[in-house]
């Protein structure tokens, strides 16, 4: 084994570490990092935009400063940006014919953050256009592939991050999530994935303000390595009006003194949602491992009815604010599913996005009332395991039909509409090999707890050290 394959088996704390201590470089990674890209992407299509000259350049930068230790600090470690998220310098598409030449002058404010505590981006890994749909495909890359069976979808649209992460071509990269785009490909790819709160990850400087569905959010092959990544990407800035301030104790440190959670609820479906068979009985056996840490374990959930009409909804009408003119001037060069959603916003009437913003108000409530008893809350991540690359979106599960591309993805899309941050897990795999992930759900702001919760809950799995892989096909 070479000393580039043996850096790509470790883990991203494992690499900083080392970093730390002068006995690897940041060079050393950019490097390893390149040549996995090269050894394996051919084969699921991950990172579909590489910058290793401006990657190079970083790395020789950092190498002039001395080592930080600063908790938040990444040291030079390489890591992908999600093809949604703009880096300066560096092709960014947001997978659409329309901006396939596009090179943003200035990063957005995630990317700046990473990269002045220490990460090196190495390049953008693939996601649907406009992250709209949950399995990573486009006019300008092509698919993305499962690595556990390159026949099957990679979920989305972070599904680019996924297929990096498990494949080994990077040790952290960014995702985002509007309703599962994080949570999706993570449980699909058997990787993990933080969907934060709002505001605990500034975004900006473009896009609408003061929106709270879509966040951006770490990804990573274990739970500390996404704290590790939260401490880098965490902080209040100014052009963000929703940001957070840093809690006192670190993330990571948080995953450090974790705790099994005293009380937690399961529920196989969240009340809402068809669930696959195997997932359900996959999950649940996750959910119970908890009891051997100690947990109480109740099958128990909030009121989630009515809940998926009111985030089409409201999703629809952030597409509608946000998409009108690409709409009006474009409207050739946009996929089906980005037009309808664009048009369902646009038709919305005063009373429906009322009664959307009213039903999203009754249930913080239930939420608030639910963590005074439960200290989390776990479901499946996705509805069903990865399917085949050419179902575009999920028709059906367990017999019932769902009505469009966003439909099935309502066990992820009615925890995006309480604020609550969910962490995304390995939980085991199907009788024929395909991952099932979990989500544990935690109390608003939450996070340092969550990241507790599943640090026990991925010790008592012993799953994380499954990745990374080869690709293969079965």
């Amino acid at each position: 084994m070479s000393n580039a394959d043996e850096l790509i088996r470790l883990t991203a704390c494992e690499v900083v570490e080392r970093l730390r201590r002068r006995e690897v470089s940041p060079l050393d990674l950019v490097e390893a990092s390149l040549a996995r890209i090269e050894a394996v992407d051919g084969k699921v299509n991950a990172m579909v935009t590489l910058c290793p000259e401006r990657a190079r350049d970083q790395a020789r930068r950092l190498m002039e400063a001395p080592p930080s230790e600063d908790p938040r600090w990444l040291g030079g470690l390489p890591l992908a940006v999600k093809d949604l998220n703009d880096v300066a310098g560096v092709r960014t598409t947001y997978g659409s014919q329309i901006f396939r030449d596009h090179v943003p002058e200035r990063s957005d404010i995630m990317v700046e953050r990473l990269e002045a505590r220490g990460g090196i981006t190495i390049g953008k890994s693939n996601t649907p256009e406009f992250g709209a749909g949950a399995n990573t495909f486009n006019a300008v890359f092509g698919d993305t592939l499962n690595p556990w069976d390159t026949r099957l979808n990679a979920g989305g649209s972070s599904g680019g991050a996924a297929v990096a992460l498990a494949t080994g071509q990077v040790w952290l990269a960014t995702g985002s999530d509007l309703g599962g785009s994080l949570r999706t490909p993570a449980s699909f790819c058997s990787v993990v994935g933080l969907r934060p709160s709002p505001g605990r990850v500034a975004s900006g400087p473009d896009g609408i303000k003061f929106e709270t569905l879509p966040v951006n959010g770490p990804m990573a092959r274990n739970v500390e390595d996404v704290g590790l990544m939260l401490d880098a990407m965490a902080g209040w800035h100014i052009e963000d009006p929703l940001s957070l301030e840093e809690p006192a104790i670190g993330f990571r440190e948080s995953v450090h003194r974790r705790q099994a959670p005293k009380r937690v609820a399961f529920s196989p479906d969240l009340g809402i949602t068809p669930v696959n068979r195997e997932t359900r009985a996959i999950a649940e056996a996750a959910a119970r491992k908890l009891e051997e840490a100690g947990s109480v374990v109740e099958e128990a959930c909030p009121d989630f009815t009515g809940v998926p009409e009111a985030f089409q909804t409201l999703r629809a009408l952030s597409y509608a604010a946000g998409m009108r003119e690409l709409l009006e001037t474009r409207r050739s060069e946009l996929k089906p599913d980005v037009i309808w959603n664009i048009e369902k916003g646009r038709a919305l009437d005063a009373d429906t996005i009322g009664a959307a913003m009213l039903r999203r108000s009754k249930l913080y409530d239930d939420i608030a009332a639910f963590f005074s008893h439960y200290d989390v809350l776990i479901a499946p991540a996705a509805c069903t395991p990865p399917l085949g690359i050419e179902q575009r979106w999920v028709r059906e599960v367990e017999g019932r039909v769902f009505e469009n591309y966003v439909d099935w993805l309502k066990i992820a899309s009615v925890v995006t509409m309480t604020s609550c941050p969910s962490l995304a897990m390995p939980a085991g795999f199907t009788a024929d090999g395909r991952p099932v992930g979990v989500q544990l759900i935690g109390r608003p702001r939450g996070e340092a707890a969550l990241l507790g919760a599943g640090a026990v809950l991925e010790e008592l799995l012993g799953l994380s050290r499954l990745v990374p892989i080869e690709p293969r096909s079965r």
